[in-house]
């Protein structure tokens, strides 16, 4: 093994700082492209980066893993009536997947990427931990909750301590062309944000079905199950002279269960199945822990408590809004990601 690193180079401001702190810190970095299917690719961004750098870029076509690991259970959570977050499965089925595969190739110790977040080893036992970005803010450790001890061992995410202000100081320091590129907001695969419309074209339509109330009452019709999520108030097409919410989707029935009640939508404890855990292999005993039900939630008192099969019960201190099956449910103890699973 040498000193070099393969760098996910994705044409962003991110990778393309990482990239060069990455070189002053001694290492050779070769970056790697990924040629995802249906995204907007910033190819020429990234090649300018690697040639500003004088680094090597290599693109990775990974359509064929990326539809079957990536899209396909997209779908398939979308038409259950579940709310898929693809970003979760795709970071270490495909990202991080290629690029280990790639740094073995070249017999490259180390891969990196521009993801804020920490890696650090246990003082006992001999694990890798996933720990937030110095910058919570900015903390992407709830996105990379499932890469395995085989990802974090390797893993280097020089973005650790930094914000986004000083990411952007030093790209225009560097003279990269991504120092003003704005943030991707959106799902990579889906540029314009309608997913809804993607899984049409890709899947075909969704069929039309009721709106009920919690009696079963049918109070119009919706426009197909994966058109909705639950707490979704906005955009929900149909005309009931109050404000409803998204409180259930069932898909077998084709239904979208309406509520005029907020407060109906808060729940106690969520079930996650297909756990992960960084500090340990499994959840032994019940733990406290603060708890995400999304992204962008607030994190919340829990107890997550075994249940065996690789499922975690967790009851919040407090009841949480619209916890939505199919989203990631992502255990901490202070800045230490402890594990997650998905909402069931």
């Amino acid at each position: 093994m040498n000193q070099t690193v393969v760098l996910g180079l994705s044409g962003g401001v991110d990778s393309s700082v990482a990239a060069g702190l990455l070189q002053q810190a001694g290492f050779d970095v070769v970056g790697v492209m990924l040629q995802i299917p249906h995204a907007a690719s910033p190819v020429d961004d990234a090649r300018r980066v690697a040639a500003a750098l004088d680094i090597p870029l290599i693109t990775a076509d990974v359509a064929e893993r990326f539809e079957k690991y990536v899209i396909a259970p997209f779908a398939a959570e979308y038409r259950a009536g579940r709310t898929p977050n693809p970003c979760v499965v795709c970071n270490p089925s495909v990202k991080f997947h290629t690029l280990l595969s790639i740094a073995d190739d070249l017999g490259a110790e180390y891969v990196a990427t521009g993801h804020y977040a920490r890696v650090a080893r246990a003082q006992t036992g001999g694990r890798h931990l996933l720990l937030r970005a110095a910058n919570r803010q900015k903390d992407q450790s709830y996105m990379l909750y499932r890469l395995g001890q085989d990802v974090l061992a390797r893993l280097l995410l020089p973005l650790a301590e930094l914000d986004k202000q000083a990411v952007r100081a030093l790209a225009g320091e560097q003279g990269l062309v991504t120092a003003d590129k704005p943030d991707s907001q959106e799902i990579c695969f889906v540029p314009d944000g309608d997913h809804a419309a993607f899984l049409e074209r890709h899947t075909g339509a969704s069929p039309a079905g009721d709106f009920v109330d919690g009696q079963g009452c049918v109070l119009g019709r919706h426009r197909g199950v994966i058109r909705y999520t639950v707490g979704q108030r906005k955009g929900l097409g149909v005309s009931l002279g109050y404000q409803a919410f998204v409180s259930a989707i069932d898909a077998g029935a084709n239904t979208v269960t309406l509520t005029a009640d907020e407060r109906e939508l808060f729940h106690g404890g969520v079930t996650l199945t297909d756990c992960v855990f960084h500090p340990f292999e499994r959840l032994d005993a019940p733990m406290r822990v603060t708890a995400k039900i999304r992204f962008a939630a607030r994190e919340a008192a829990a107890l997550a408590t075994p249940l065996g099969g690789g499922a975690v019960r967790v009851d919040f201190d407090e009841p949480q809004r619209a916890p939505a099956p199919g989203q990631s449910c992502v255990l901490y103890d202070g800045d230490t990601v402890v594990g997650g699973g998905f909402i069931r």
